[in-house]
């Protein structure tokens, strides 16, 4: 079995005093050891209740029937406000319910199979940037790579341009400022702070998200302004009308849903990838497995949306990666009222957490948790995986409308880059996972590529 790297798991004290000393409000590390053992509890010490639920059907409780009583918690509200507004990522209610009638459409399996060229198209440009790298022998940030990468395909998807043009790397760049910066923790404010207190944002995260609106109402513009000359995300939404209302979004909510498209469309893909391709490197026998079933299914032909269909263990091995360092590490809810959860009392304010890296790794629902073990999800040993136990793309309304569109650009890279490429990890020693606004390494994993 092969074990991953993860924060060594203490008990609630300890983890606490560990996690005030480093200073970095790495919530995985705060997380004690008991989390993954229980079904439903208050965990820590603080001012507002905090409590976490593991147990499948009182997850499912929460992110299906009781979704109204259990909206997205103000602490993420307030993070992601800047940036994407009273977008359908953080809105609630009846703004929600008409802003995902909107937008399903958009993301629908027909529109995947459209955006599948342009998938390509920036795969075929980074094959090309990697060949030229690895026959120079050069060490690059895997981290940085695979969010270059999945940002150019949301570029070309929803805006018809590359990362190349001007106005997409500012975004991009601007991007990597917020995400840094925006889920850092203050362990003070979570420990002292009451309910729905409003947390500040540093400066430099506001002005980089006023950049990237700036930007994106550039890119909106031009869609507004030529209705009908493109064929993309972007022009989707700016045709999508209710079909209760018969409204469409205006300039302002263009922005915050675009904002959300390039987020949640790069981000989460792009941890994902990181992560896969560092565990490849440790695991030449997964590696000639997946080399494998590409020859046996593509051959040396171009990848096509078929068979990305088709690739049934590099999909298992996406899986697995998803479960053990999932893209969302924390989808935190607040109690609008007071409650029970399982046998728990929940007062009003409350925080209450939803973690699929806990339920991922928890000892009641996973053999071996903490091993990557990609055949957990085979035929055969489907059984295994208790239903409500594995979500890395949510449960229930609010499940991730861009979950197809990911499976789909995850296949094609995996299958694109195994096919050509071994990386080789420079540091592997300093690799370890952090709760940012994604699962993602502490540092920069440092690789070289080298052609087969």
């Amino acid at each position: 079995m092969y074990y991953p790297p993860r924060p060594k798991s203490l008990s609630a004290l300890p983890a606490l005093i560990r996690t005030a000393w480093k200073g970095e409000g790495n919530l995985l590390e705060l997380l004690p050891y008991e989390v993954y053992g229980i079904d439903v509890g208050n965990i820590g010490w603080s001012r507002r209740q905090t409590l976490i639920v593991n147990e499948p059907s009182l997850v499912r409780r929460l992110m299906t029937t009781d979704v109204e009583m259990f909206p997205k918690s103000d602490l993420m509200v307030g993070a992601l406000e800047p940036l994407v507004g009273d977008s359908v990522f953080v809105s609630s209610g009846e703004t929600w319910k008409r802003q995902r009638r909107m937008i399903d459409p958009s993301l629908s399996h027909i529109r995947i199979n459209r955006a599948f060229a342009p998938m390509v198209a920036a795969v075929d440009a980074y094959e090309d940037q990697l060949e030229q790298s690895a026959a120079k022998g050069e060490a690059f940030s895997l981290d940085y790579a695979m969010s270059h990468l999945t940002a150019d395909i949301i570029c070309r998807t929803v805006f018809s341009t590359s990362l190349a043009s001007e106005t997409a790397r500012d975004v991009f760049d601007d991007f990597v400022i917020f995400e840094r910066s925006v889920a850092q923790v203050k362990l003070h404010r979570l420990i002292f702070d009451p309910a729905w207190k409003k947390v500040p944002q540093e400066p430099e995260v506001l002005a980089a998200c006023e950049r990237i609106r700036r930007h994106l109402g550039e890119l909106v513009d031009s869609h507004l302004n030529d209705r009908g000359a493109y064929q993309d995300v972007a022009a989707d939404l700016v045709a999508a009308v209710d079909p209760e209302t018969g409204t469409s979004f205006d300039r302002e909510e263009l922005i915050d849903e675009i904002g959300v498209a390039f987020l949640a469309g790069h981000e989460t893909t792009a941890s994902a990838l990181t992560w896969i391709f560092f565990i490849l490197a440790s695991l030449p026998d997964v590696v000639e497995r997946m080399r494998a079933e590409v020859a046996e299914v593509v051959g040396d032909g171009p990848v096509t949306f078929e068979h990305t269909k088709k690739l049934v263990f590099l999909r298992n091995v996406f899986r697995e990666a998803l479960r053990l360092y999932p893209p969302i590490t924390f989808t935190p809810r607040v109690a609008l009222e007071n409650t029970t959860i399982g046998h728990v009392r929940v007062k009003r304010g409350a925080i209450v957490m939803i973690s699929p890296w806990v339920i991922h790794r928890h000892r009641k629902y996973w053999r071996e948790p903490d091993a990557f073990d990609p055949d957990r999800f085979s035929p055969g040993r489907e059984g295994e995986v208790i239903s409500g136990a594995y979500l890395p793309f949510g449960l229930g309304p609010r499940v991730c409308a861009g979950a197809s569109f990911a499976a789909t650009e995850s296949a094609l890279i995996l299958a694109r880059l195994v096919r050509r490429f071994d990386f080789d990890v420079l540091n592997p020693d300093e690799v370890m996972p952090v709760a940012r606004l994604t699962t993602r390494p502490r540092q920069q994993i440092r690789v070289r590529a080298r052609a087969r």
